[in-house]
């Protein structure tokens, strides 16, 4: 009886060093798939750093026809490529911290709302705005949309940003909104900039084949 429980015992410690292993290995991948990459201002430096990052872009260009610089900018501009990026916090008496400013959270600070419905719309029930292939294809979605609503060029970063950031509805309305104004022309530069920097390193990326799409 004694033997019996010794050798349950041994086996419960392989069972727990086993998956443990798998917890260390799993979080060693989700470590290196979540941080931002190195240098953020340079597309060709982003997808050295993170190439399957580039067929989810170029997937998005396919897709929804919208250029892969237009939403590396766009991240750039929403979360600066941080996946857990939120709205800071509004104070109670400057000190006391409240709530949050909206619900924007992930790579495209996707607010509640606006992400349930491109789930529904695109039956891409599972997306979640953490995840870089999701935040990606959700900013193709949108700006396709744009188009259809506003007539706005899907390679026009600066109305487009502004569509973005204002909403659908009050994009008529973002001449009187100085913010809205200065972001969307910082995302226009980051886009214009991305574009060039991508005619360097397009082809080599074009070659590179990985087993894991």
């Amino acid at each position: 009886m004694g033997m019996e429980k010794e050798k349950q015992i041994i086996y419960n410690l392989c069972v727990i060093r086993k998956n443990f292993i798998y917890l260390l290995i799993l979080l060693f991948f989700l470590a290196a798939c979540s941080s931002v990459p190195k240098n953020t201002k340079n597309s060709c430096a982003i997808f050295e750093d993170r190439y399957l990052w580039y067929k989810h872009t170029k997937k998005v260009e396919e897709k929804w026809g919208v250029p892969v610089y237009i939403q590396l900018a766009f991240v750039k501009k929403e979360s600066d490529f941080n996946w857990l990026a939120k709205p800071p916090r509004h104070k109670l008496f400057k000190v006391i911290p409240y709530k949050r400013k909206s619900s924007s959270f992930g790579y495209s600070q996707a607010v509640n709302g606006t992400w349930e419905q491109y789930k529904k719309e695109t039956g891409n029930k599972y997306a979640t705005r953490a995840r870089f292939k999701d935040s990606v294809d959700f900013i193709g979605w949108y700006v396709n949309k744009t188009h259809k609503l506003l007539k706005i060029p899907k390679n026009d970063a600066y109305r487009q940003y502004l569509a973005y950031y204002k909403g659908w509805g009050d994009y008529k309305n973002y001449s009187k909104d100085q913010k809205a104004i200065i972001y969307a022309k910082s995302t226009k530069d980051f886009a214009s900039k991305y574009r060039k920097q991508l005619t360097t390193c397009r082809d080599q990326l074009n070659r590179k084949k990985y087993i894991i799409y």
